[in-house]
């Protein structure tokens, strides 16, 4: 991944707080087409938008967003970036599409430091399983809540964490919110 972004930052060597948000796709179609290419159904298209306004309202400005290639996060994507005030950089990463929970914590590895938040937009079960993985503590009640919505379509997960991209591994970071759109 070749990243080049530039962000406020801290001082160097201060460890920086870092938000990475992992997005899971709207609701996609079945039609006759590969995986890789079903677009998404109509729920998915009106839960998209939904998402996106959700994700303005968190405050948080993204420096980057990686999105897997498959055509229903390109599309979940496409309509809720339009929600946001300012729009990160975006990367379409095929890494993400079918990921193994250890190949997406060395994608995020790979996140350049100059980046403070990071937006993942992917699948399940990776998105459930690099949130589950990620939070070590959270915020009340979330990661119950959490588990038992098993991270539905639309659904997103804030985590917390304090230093490099390069250290994130195994409950290192803390569940700071937890979305789903039809609670």
């Amino acid at each position: 991944m070749s990243v080049a972004t530039s962000s406020g930052g801290t001082s160097p060597g201060s460890p920086e707080s870092r938000r990475i948000v992992l997005l899971r796709h709207a609701k996609a179609d079945w039609p006759q087409v590969s995986d890789h290419d079903r677009p998404l159904a109509e729920r998915g298209r009106k839960d998209a938008p939904v998402a996106g306004r959700r994700l303005a309202d968190t405050g948080i400005t993204f420096d980057l967003a990686l999105c897997s290639t498959a055509a229903r996060t390109r599309e979940t994507w496409k309509l809720a970036v339009h929600e946001l005030s300012d729009r990160p950089r975006t990367v379409y990463e095929e890494r993400l599409y079918e990921a193994s929970l250890g190949e997406l914590i060395a994608l995020v590895n790979e996140v350049p430091d100059e980046v403070s938040n990071v937006l993942l937009i992917g699948h399940n079960p990776g998105m459930h399983a690099l949130a589950d993985a990620l939070s070590g503590e959270a915020e009340d009640g979330l990661l119950p809540r959490m588990s038992r919505s098993g991270f539905p379509t639309s659904a997103f997960a804030v985590i917390g964490f304090t230093g490099s991209w390069k250290s994130v591994e195994h409950g290192v970071g803390r569940l700071l919110d937890y979305w789903t759109p039809h609670d």
